[in-house]
């Protein structure tokens, strides 16, 4: 399988961020952000009220519940999720992605690993992307640094990034989080591929490309 995203015949590539919660996606994609980085970022449809500061468009596109319902039986999302037990749903509507591809400009879409692997079965062609912390001990600090947990939810929290973590083998590229902006970086890279190489990412924070028996 190729994963060329789209980037030959002027179609721009289909990038998806994800990885374990503590692991800087957000860090990462604000850093692209500061940067004026060469992509376009997807914004969210959510079903929750907006809060104080956000606008419609920006953060998210704030839709009603049966427009979100709508927008699913009609197959306008590229994937979508339950957030917080069922309280609201937020998605990624497929058709601002499709339009931005089709003008030849890079997409980025930073998603939780549900998230990416419903992206991989709308879109086999997108590139996902996994972005690991520099070390175990690295990503407990970061999800126990407050202390202000119980115990238990501590454990749960480190036992499903541990979950998380083994879930690497199923992504195209892997990309280690030493620093904030050399990941950046790397991603622009991986958005504006000079060749087929881009893939077959070398070391300095990266796993490689997903392995032929991964699973799909």
């Amino acid at each position: 399988m190729t994963h060329d995203g789209g980037a030959t015949g002027g179609r721009g590539r289909l990038l998806v961020l994800a990885g374990p919660s503590g692991v800087g996606k957000s860090t990462v994609v604000a850093e692209l952000r500061r940067m004026a980085a060469p992509l376009w970022f997807s914004v969210s449809a959510t079903t929750r009220a907006a809060r104080p500061g956000e606008q419609d468009g920006r953060e998210y596109h704030f839709v009603s519940e049966s427009d979100f319902d709508r927008m699913v039986d009609e197959g306008e999302m590229l994937e979508w999720a339950s957030i917080h037990r069922g309280l609201h749903r937020s998605g990624t509507p497929a058709a601002p992605v499709e339009a931005h591809l089709a003008a030849g400009e890079p997409v980025l879409l930073e998603l939780d690993l549900a998230g990416a692997r419903a992206v991989r079965q709308r879109r086999p062609d997108a590139l996902l992307v996994f972005l690991e912390p520099p070390s175990w001990e690295v990503l407990v600090d970061r999800l126990t640094g407050r202390g202000t947990e119980p115990q238990d939810v501590i454990d749960r929290r480190l036992a499903t990034a541990r979950i998380e973590l083994d879930a690497r083998r199923e992504f195209d590229v892997g990309l280690v989080n030493h620093d904030v902006r050399e990941t950046a970086r790397r991603l622009v890279d991986l958005a504006h591929p000079s060749d087929a190489a881009a893939c077959t990412d070398t070391r300095a924070g990266a796993i490689g490309p997903r392995s032929a028996g991964a699973s799909e």
